[in-house]
């Protein structure tokens, strides 16, 4: 299960390593830059416009919406509260949050977005299937290739099982639409069976991937041919070389 968007768009047609290569060297460059607006800056010219190339802007900004509007809540709701001592943006009974913590918040919630949109980008864009593949012909071992591809599809595996609990739970007549003291209250009956039912589901894969000769130390070969041309692999490398500059100026800058 993935959120793989099937679109007619250049991006979709890259090899999935070019791809794979790109969403790391933005996560690792992004870190390179300490300003509180870089992570809204590579939000909107780098990751924007090659969502735009892929056909799937509309559909990055819900599921970045859905899933890290909780955490920048929190985030802009803690750390002014907890700064500690700072200067003070105004003064509610005991309440005194404070402006460096709000800076800290606007910083943290833009490294949140960029990287949830970076990755939620590969996903939309990338067949897991040839990303495992690709992965394995460029000399990764499976067990590793296996563990990224896991990763990327964990979030949406996870989506899909607790609504399924829900529409259960639902259908057993329990309540989980109101105020917060009714959702809070549907937590439990909902974090329980998921728990449960992704443990158990490690169990079935481990059992899957014996089943499939996964550690056979035979040369695999795939029904799936990946078109990758010297343009490409020449545009890893740089993208690469790109990044190992902006991290060692990132260090020598601050040395």
């Amino acid at each position: 299960m993935s959120i793989y968007a099937a679109r007619a768009s250049g991006l979709h047609k890259l090899n999935p390593l070019t791809k794979f290569v790109l969403t790391l060297c933005i996560l690792l460059g992004g870190f390179a830059f300490s300003s509180a607006a870089s992570g809204y800056l590579i939000l909107i010219a780098i990751i924007t416009p090659l969502s735009i190339w892929g056909k799937v802007t509309m559909r990055m900004y819900r599921l970045v919406f859905n899933i890290s509007w909780p955490l920048i809540v929190s985030v802009f709701l803690i750390q002014p509260l907890f700064w500690g001592s700072g200067t003070p943006l105004f003064e509610l009974g005991p309440l005194s949050p404070k402006l460096e913590g709000a800076l800290f918040a606007f910083k943290s919630s833009g490294r949140i977005l960029y990287i949830m949109a970076n990755f939620i980008l590969f996903s939309l864009t990338t067949r897991p299937d040839t990303l495992m593949i690709s992965l394995k012909q460029a000399g990764l071992p499976g067990g590793l290739a296996y563990i990224i591809v896991s990763t990327l599809q964990l979030v949406p595996q996870y989506v899909a099982k607790a609504n399924i609990i829900l529409d259960a739970q639902r259908s057993r007549g329990l309540e989980t639409q109101g105020n917060i003291v009714t959702r809070a209250r549907a937590l439990m009956p909902l974090v329980l069976p998921l728990v449960i039912g992704s443990l158990l589901e490690v169990e079935e894969r481990a059992i899957a991937i014996e089943a499939r000769a996964f550690n056979s130390s035979r040369v695999e070969t795939s029904i799936l041919e990946i078109p990758d041309s010297r343009t490409q692999q020449t545009a890893r490398v740089g993208m690469i070389a790109v990044t190992i500059l902006l991290i060692a100026g990132r260090f020598v800058w601050l040395s």
